[in-house]
């Protein structure tokens, strides 16, 4: 069976109670099985709530692979623009 990072953020984000996504708007890339590389003009990040910083693992750039690992509608994923948060 092959690596699934969706999955592994699923079993990362299963240990903490409250998380958010965080949309960042700076391009990144992504390499496939394949050799492959697929380039992002975004990413997302995984947030705690409690300590309100990244989870670490929890970088992805597909929303809609994520919502299916996590078994949720993508409308409700809690997603905020990176210029949305306060320093």
């Amino acid at each position: 069976m092959p690596f699934n990072h969706y999955a592994k953020i699923k079993r990362i984000i299963d240990q903490h109670p409250g998380w958010y996504v965080v949309r960042i708007n700076e391009p990144t890339a992504a390499k496939k099985f394949n050799g492959e590389t697929v380039l992002y003009d975004h990413y997302y990040r995984v947030y705690s709530v409690s300590t309100n910083a990244s989870i670490p693992y929890c970088k992805f750039q597909q929303l809609e692979r994520f919502a299916r690992a996590v078994q949720m509608p993508i409308e409700s994923i809690p997603v905020i623009d990176y210029s949305d948060l306060t320093v």
